[in-house]
């Protein structure tokens, strides 16, 4: 099973996916260089230009796995947690939220009406920064009066979850609304 973005596990997976095309790429790159230079006998020719244009999608693909390297996907517990609390509300998990300053490792995000709550344990993310970009993202998007809060404390995030999630047992949420501003927020991630 394909494991989509916003999915628990997407990181993990993609950082596996990266490694393993990135590695597979350069063993072709070598193989045609090496083909080349065993049957001419010489690196000048046409090979070593295929294997030196077939390093771009490689590198490509060895930054693609350098850049998710150092983040990391929720810990099993938590999803679990956060399902059971936030059963009625939308949710979008191991996010790399990227800006024209920074890279932002989000774990989740839980969305209710005009409410996005996020909870990032990385200390590389700064809680008011990401905020302010989400925040200007979903206005360009037509998503104004937005309330964003990104929480490095799991007890705090955990606690306006439950809340969130009681206002929604009572007012049922918009699904469309929240699936939309869902979709806004993966689209800005990796």
């Amino acid at each position: 099973m394909k494991i989509e973005k916003g999915q628990p596990g997407y990181i993990k997976a993609r950082k596996f996916r990266y490694l393993v095309y990135a590695i597979a790429e350069f063993a072709i790159v070598i193989a045609v260089f090496v083909l080349g230079y065993m049957q001419t006998g010489t690196k000048l020719n046409l090979m070593t230009v295929l294997a030196v244009v077939g390093c771009l999608p490689a590198a490509k693909m060895l930054v693609e796995f350098i850049t998710m390297a150092p983040h990391k996907s929720i810990s099993p517990e938590r999803f679990k947690e956060l399902e059971e609390k936030a059963g009625l509300l939308t949710r979008a998990y191991d996010l790399i939220i990227t800006s024209t300053e920074k890279v932002m490792p989000v774990e989740a995000v839980i969305i209710s009406g005009h409410v996005v709550c996020g909870y990032a344990s990385s200390p590389k993310t700064d809680e008011t920064v990401l905020s302010r970009h989400i925040k200007t993202i979903l206005k360009n998007n037509r998503y104004d009066k937005m309330t964003v809060k990104i929480f490095h404390d799991y007890h705090a995030f955990l606690a306006r979850v439950e809340g969130m999630s009681n206002i929604a047992a009572v007012q049922k949420p918009d699904r469309r609304h929240d699936k939309r501003v869902r979709d806004i927020i993966l689209a800005i991630s990796m």
